[in-house]
């Protein structure tokens, strides 16, 4: 070598920390696969549980729900008492609650189910991304970031291609049983490979916040899904949001004084951090919400099976995989900036779903495959730039509470988008057909049809409504990128060195 040049430090992340990414992801994917993956078991769920639209919704917000008010108090006890420990425990509860959930008898049992595994999957979100904040060094960190969050797209934008698969051989529950393989293989491999870590200095958990914050979001969720059907000034309604609006403030309070906040509202202190996190909740309730929606046009209205219809949403999937693994959005990120990025990504996300509004009608698929390559597209740019930002503003030592906030965001954020879009369906629904406005679903309101002439009408205001839903979803996205974009750029000015004077 020669004298005065330095060797290139070798990288100081842990030796096996791809594979370990590898089984992080594994972990990953099939609690986020659950987010999606009932969309296209709707039919069945409707048929074989006499589920209504709100049993429907519940299955699919009590999992996200139960998450979202976990995964704070999640996140500390992984910083604490150690991120591998918390991913064995998630992953051993995810596997029980799976096993119930495809076992269930009724639509109540089944929901139930589905919140236990929310807890399972509280453990395993925050301890994921906290594991690859550990395991790499600054210079790889960025690219495994990366491919967790194209992992991480991947989750909702499959679940119902798998979904359709699985309910073209099996009956619906074994949509939750394929999750117990998955769910042991991955134990034994966090046992083998994971290394244990923690901050001893960790805050403990914060309970009565996890209490406030679940009792808080779930009654806001249910005055959104009961508005439709019971009115929007019904006292049920106003009651529910009333509850749920003063019971977060109490939590806001709560946290403002305690030593030991489940949640460090310091965090919004940062404008980078509240950027990024203002753009995975719209990014996440635009996706959320219009992939429960569209799966039901493609089955209600377009007439496809289940395994079609999954096969139809796969060109989103496909996209994020392609663009991310290429790495498309990890060379435009240092060319444009991380505003940049992201504004341009949730652009293409609201005009992927603009597209599915407009072009996606009730006699064709060509609108909607364009407008979910373009939501592709978006998400691959934007959902790593997200994360990346979200984690760089929280301490290392934080990283357990960070993933916690991040997913904790992104949960609510797909839950609510679920609901919000639903509830703007079905008002837009019963509004067209008010002669029908009393049947609990699609199915049931074609069912007491009478005649051809009238199901077509239901199907063609069934698709309106869809067409309404998305375009609120689009508007959403839209708004949240500019935000987010501001807010960025903002505490990048900030951050910036002045030039002497």
């Amino acid at each position: 070598m020669a004298a005065g040049t330095t060797p290139a430090p070798a990288p100081t992340g842990h030796p096996q920390r791809w594979l370990i990414l590898g089984v992080i992801c594994l972990a990953q994917l099939t609690v986020l696969l659950d987010n999606t993956v009932l969309g296209v078991a709707i039919p069945s769920l409707t048929r074989e549980l006499d589920a209504t639209t709100s049993d429907i919704q519940w299955m699919i917000n009590a999992y996200s729900l139960v998450q979202s008010g976990l995964l704070l108090t999640a996140g500390n006890a992984s910083d604490r008492y150690g991120r591998k420990k918390m991913l064995v425990a998630g992953l051993a509860l995810f596997g029980a609650g799976s096993l119930a959930a495809g076992l269930a008898q009724s639509s109540a049992q089944l929901i139930a189910a589905r919140a236990g595994m929310g807890v399972g999957g509280a453990l395993l979100m925050t301890t994921t991304l906290a594991v690859v904040v550990q395991i790499f060094d600054d210079g790889e960190r960025v690219k495994a970031i990366g491919l967790w969050s194209t992992v991480n797209s991947l989750g909702f934008a499959a679940g119902p291609l798998i979904g359709g698969v699985m309910l073209d051989h099996f009956w619906w529950g074994a949509i939750f049983l394929v999750n117990i393989p998955v769910a042991a293989i991955g134990l034994v491999a966090v046992v083998a490979l994971v290394p244990e870590s923690k901050n001893p200095q960790g805050d403990r958990p914060d309970l009565p916040g996890a209490l406030l914050s679940t009792v808080g979001m779930t009654a806001v969720v249910y005055a959104i899904i009961s508005g439709p059907g019971h009115g929007w000034t019904s006292a049920q309604v106003l009651g529910s949001a009333t509850v749920g609006a003063l019971v977060l403030g109490v939590f806001v309070l709560w946290e403002l004084r305690i030593p030991y906040p489940m949640l460090d509202m310091h965090f919004f202190r940062n404008q980078r951090f509240i950027g990024a996190v203002a753009g995975a909740i719209l990014v996440a309730f635009g996706m959320g919400g219009s992939l429960f929606l569209l799966t039901q046009h493609l089955q209600f209205v377009l007439e496809y099976g289940p395994l079609d219809a999954g096969l139809r949403t796969a060109p989103l999937a496909i996209t994020v995989i392609a663009l991310n693994l290429t790495g498309v959005g990890a060379r435009l990120l240092p060319r444009i900036g991380t505003p940049g990025t992201i504004a341009a990504g949730m652009a293409l996300v609201a005009a992927g779903l603009a597209a599915i509004a407009v072009l996606g009608g009730r006699h064709g698929y060509g609108g909607m495959l364009l407008g979910l390559v373009v939501m592709g597209a978006g998400v691959a740019l934007s959902m790593p730039a997200m994360a990346n930002a979200i984690m760089s503003a929280i301490p290392p030592e934080k990283a357990g509470v960070g993933a916690g906030v991040n997913g904790t965001l992104a949960e609510f954020g797909n839950g609510l988008g679920v609901a919000v879009l639903g509830a703007v369906l079905n008002s837009r629904f019963a509004a067209l057909v008010p002669t029908v406005v009393g049947a609990a679903s699609l199915p049931a309101a074609l069912a007491a049809a009478d005649g051809p002439a009238e199901r077509e009408r239901i199907s063609d205001a069934f698709a309106s409504g869809l067409q309404t839903s998305q375009l609120v979803g689009a508007v959403a996205v839209l708004a949240g990128g500019l935000l987010a974009a501001m807010l960025l750029r903002r505490a990048e000015r900030a951050d910036s060195p002045r030039p002497a004077a």
